[in-house]
Parts: structure tokens; sequence; C-alpha cells
């Protein structure tokens, strides 16, 4: 799939605690309601949904396109206060966007991080029409938010606030260490986040939304997402091939997502 080049229209929108959040904007409203994208810890709109090629692809089946970057990421605000932080807040800044652009239904996709913001949104937010859901499993059943259990919430912030990146030992931590310096990232927002997960119960039986869940096959951060599947009501399961990172870069995934999106 070739990935579109065209530059983003970026505007910001003001969170209730003051924290900007940068929205990216593609295409034009069409005959469906716009999509939009909530992106994965660490990255960011471009990173997790332009570069692997979903925007382009929901551009070319028409659809109105918004990213918006969450709080401590992309071009918005970075406190380092963890108490700007949490899924919970920035479900409240993604329904803000969608009330500063006077959305009265649009389509919803989040992955990984994202997809907590999302199922948070969708379960007290009716004007949600379709939901779509990747890179997490059963640890939003159990635990309430991304599967700690793979990559624990200590691990995490000592990658990020590390002093030298050899140093550290946990390879899952590791691993989100080196994406955090290959996008430039604020470690020190991102750490702060990582401190505040969500581990909340969230009412997935309140989506009433049509759903979708995403699973890479080899994605860790997502086992057994036919859990998850079988908490949301009438939500079905698609598995594509790849790890937590690269699930989101399989053309199956763009694929599953632009024609569940699709549907009236």
């Amino acid at each position: 799939m070739t990935v579109s080049l065209e530059a983003p229209r970026t505007t910001r929108v003001t969170g209730s605690d003051g924290v900007e959040v940068a929205v990216h904007r593609w295409g034009v409203p069409g005959a469906l309601p716009p999509v939009f994208l909530q992106h994965g810890f660490v990255a960011d709109t471009v990173t997790n949904w332009q570069l692997t090629g979903i925007v382009p692809a929901l551009l070319a089946a028409g659809r109105e396109v918004v990213g918006v970057d969450a709080r401590g990421h992309g071009r918005s605000d970075t406190p380092h206060d963890p108490a700007r932080y949490g899924e919970a807040r920035m479900a409240e800044d993604l329904q803000r966007v969608a009330d500063a652009l006077g959305a009265q239904r649009y389509d919803l996709a989040g992955y990984s991080m994202g997809a907590i913001v999302s199922l948070l949104v969708a379960a007290h937010d009716d004007r949600v029409r379709r939901l779509v859901v990747g890179g997490v499993g059963a640890g939003v059943v159990e635990l309430g938010g991304v599967d700690t259990r793979t990559i624990a919430q200590e691990a995490l912030v000592a990658a990020l606030e590390a002093t030298d990146p050899a140093a550290i030992a946990d390879p899952a931590a590791a691993s989100f260490r080196r994406l955090a310096d290959g996008v430039g990232a604020d470690r020190l927002a991102l750490a702060a986040h990582a401190r505040v997960v969500h581990t909340s119960p969230i009412p997935l039986d309140e989506v009433t939304a049509p759903t979708l869940v995403l699973a890479g096959d080899a994605d860790p951060l997502a086992a057994r997402p036919e859990v998850l599947a079988g908490a949301i009501p009438g939500a079905r399961l698609t598995i594509v091939p790849g790890d937590h990172l690269g699930a989101v870069a399989a053309a199956q995934f763009a694929t599953a997502l632009v024609t569940f999106l699709g549907a009236p």
C-alpha cells in the first residue's frame, strides 16, 4: 500500500485542565461520518496511523479522518505531572475534540493505549457509530486496561527514565524505550502516563456501537482477544499477522478496519 504524503490540517483543542492536544485532519466530509483515530502509547497519529497506511486507505475509501495526538504524545502538550494523565483524561480530550468539530456521529478506532481510550469513550458517548479496537485482549476484561502482566508499569517507567538505555534489562520495556527514542518523544511525559495507566473496570456491556476487535497473532499484549470480544455485545474478532508493533502495519489490519467502518 502506498503511503500518502498529504500533510494533515493540524489544530489544537484545549482539555478541561488546560492541556492542549493536537488534532490532525485529512479529507472532507462524505456520506459516512468522520473516522476518529486514537494511537497507542509512545506513538502518535502520524506514526501509528499514517505511516502504516491506514490513513491513506481510509482516504481512498472516501472517509474524512481525524487523528488525535494524546496528551503527552506527538505534537500535544507534554506535562510531567502524573495527575494530568490516564486513559480517562485522554477519553475526555477525545470527546472534547468531537465537540469542537461539531461531530454529531463518528466512527472510532483505537490501538493499544488508544483502544482503552476508545472503549471508555464508546461506553459513554452514543455518538460513536462503529468502533474498532486493536492491540488489546483479555487484559482489558481482567485488569481494566493494557495487559500489565506482559510489561509491568514499574519496568516501563524505569526504562523511560533510564539515563543509559543499554542498562534496561526488561526486553519489552526496552522496545518501548527504543520507540520513544526513535520518534523523539518526551520520555518524562510518557513515564508520567505509565504511572497511572487505567486499571478500573470498563463497562464493556454498555458499548452499543458495532465493534470489531483486531489482534495480532503474535502480540502478547493482545493475548486471548476472544475474551475481550466476548465481553462486548455483538463484537466481532479478526486475527491478523504480527506482534504488537507489527500488526497495525499489516495490510490485513487496514483492510479489516476500513471494511468494517465502511458498513452503513
